[in-house]
């Protein structure tokens, strides 16, 4: 029986009616599989991924962070759906369908997932959607999730047996009230000990950082740091105060969703010709496209743009689940005109926040959590979110690269031709999520937005195939 973090339990907090955490992945299949054939998949290997058998158990008062607790017998009926698109079964309708499965919450009475097969899209494909609740999974996990139903050849291998049944952990409702009393008293050292560590970071960390003489802050701090551990302190970072965008500000409950896959060899070679990584290829794309949005809106603003990158803390070999995550931020040269100028711009400062998270990536989003008793947190999540409704927020948007494997993968002996990431927008973070998963020579990007604030979302994926032929196109008169 394991506990929820105060990280993951902030994932539950600010679910709102606008506002959800399902984090999803949209895998396109070549090939044709059944409900039947997902449903004996699962059956035959839910023991090797635990967020797909568990569920929460509350703490009474919601005086401590609820538990995971195992189902004894997971009802896949419920869980796997299929449906099928009207002809033609375009991406266009693929995406609309998917924008409204994403909107919809998970019944917290049961475990946080669902997955739905979706036949009829256009090219004899099919489309498999799966969604699991934020406060499960992150990046990682969720791609070990994933990785439990997959297969390297069309033949399916066996997995390993599950562990022979044993009894299921159990906790009673008194030690759970005990084990939330005795944290509540040790909260106000939680608090003490995230301001003596936060400080350093206090230009790491979003609307903090926006403070007049956050920065010189933390650069003093950091120095008398490096001179006691006699480690390098890292660069500054500049005051970053995110403009106002079409994006910016309270989102609504309804969502659009566009995706495209974009050729890894022409990410590399852009890279290769500028001497940059490919992640400072994607965010330059990123940029690019959304230059070209906000022109096309009037709404272009003369200063960057401010993107929240997540970062993993999770160590090599940390095969635990929940989430391990700090989120960074960084400027996207939405300004700037010529392209190479612009990549040079994002590659700056992307080697920027690289080299603060290589030394120490700063843990606030897990101290902030832990700073505050359990039954506060949540009301203390939704009185932020609301706050910053109506202004722009801390950043622009959510911008994340994930790596994957670069080998072709099965799903009950279909091949899959590409899996697009479908993340979260929140009201905090901006009405805009790129989220960019690397797959067997693609870049597989998947691009969630708020129906009202971003309706042509189709867009920006087109201005992502233009910004990466733009480029291509002058490394190779380089």
């Amino acid at each position: 029986m394991r506990q929820l973090s105060a990280v993951d339990t902030q994932f539950l907090n600010f679910e709102t009616d606008t506002t959800v955490a399902n984090i999803a992945g949209l895998a396109i299949l070549d090939g044709m599989l059944t409900r039947g054939d997902l449903l004996s998949l699962l059956s035959g290997r839910i023991h090797l991924a635990a967020p797909l058998r568990e569920r929460l158990a509350f703490v009474p008062f919601g005086l401590d962070h609820p538990y995971w607790v195992e189902e004894p017998r997971v009802d896949l009926d419920y869980h796997v759906r299929e449906l099928a698109l009207a002809p033609p079964g375009s991406d266009e309708q693929l995406g609309e369908q998917v924008a409204r499965l994403h909107a919809r919450r998970l019944d917290r009475r049961r475990p946080l997932w669902e997955m739905y097969l979706i036949h009829g899209l256009a090219g004899d494909r099919m489309a498999l959607y799966t969604k699991v609740h934020h406060a499960a999974v992150d990046g990682v996990t969720g791609a070990d999730v994933l990785a439990a139903l997959l297969d390297i050849s069309p033949e399916q291998a066996s997995p390993p047996p599950p562990v022979p049944d044993r009894r299921p952990e159990r906790i009673s409702t008194a030690e759970m009230l005990a084990k939330g009393v005795a944290k509540t008293v040790a909260n106000p050292a939680n608090a003490v000990r995230f301001l003596a560590d936060a400080v350093p970071h206090l230009d790491e960390i979003p609307i903090v950082s926006q403070l007049p003489g956050a920065g010189l802050v933390s650069k003093v701090t950091r120095g008398l740091e490096s001179r006691l551990t006699r480690q390098d302190p890292g660069p500054a970072l500049p005051r970053m105060v995110p403009p106002r965008t079409p994006f910016s500000g309270r989102i609504s409950a309804h969502r659009r969703f566009a995706f495209v896959s974009l050729p890894l060899e022409d990410v590399k070679r852009v890279k290769n010709a500028f001497g940059v990584t490919v992640n400072d290829v994607v965010m330059t794309l990123c940029a690019g496209a959304l230059r070209q949005w906000l022109l096309k809106h009037d709404a272009l603003p003369d200063r960057p743009l401010v993107a929240g990158v997540p970062f993993s803390l999770r160590a090599a070999g940390n095969q635990s689940t929940g989430n391990q995550v700090t989120l960074m931020i960084t400027q996207l040269a939405t300004q700037i005109a010529d392209p190479v100028e612009r990549l040079m711009a994002v590659r700056d400062a992307m080697g920027r926040i690289k080299s603060r998270s290589a030394l120490a990536p700063a843990p606030w989003l897990q101290q902030i959590s832990d700073m505050m008793p359990s039954a506060l947190t949540g009301l203390a999540a939704r009185a932020a979110f609301d706050f910053f409704a109506g202004a722009a927020g801390p950043i622009n948007l959510l911008v994340s690269n994930v790596p994957g494997p670069q080998f072709p993968l099965y799903v009950c002996g279909a091949r899959l031709l590409a899996y697009h990431p479908v993340s979260v927008i929140t009201d905090m973070s901006g009405g805009l999520n790129i989220t960019v998963f690397s797959y067997d020579g693609s870049l597989d990007v998947g691009v969630v937005s708020c129906r009202e604030m971003v309706p042509d979302v189709w867009t920006i994926t087109e201005h992502l195939r233009a910004a990466l032929s733009e480029l291509v196109l002058i490394a190779e008169d380089q």
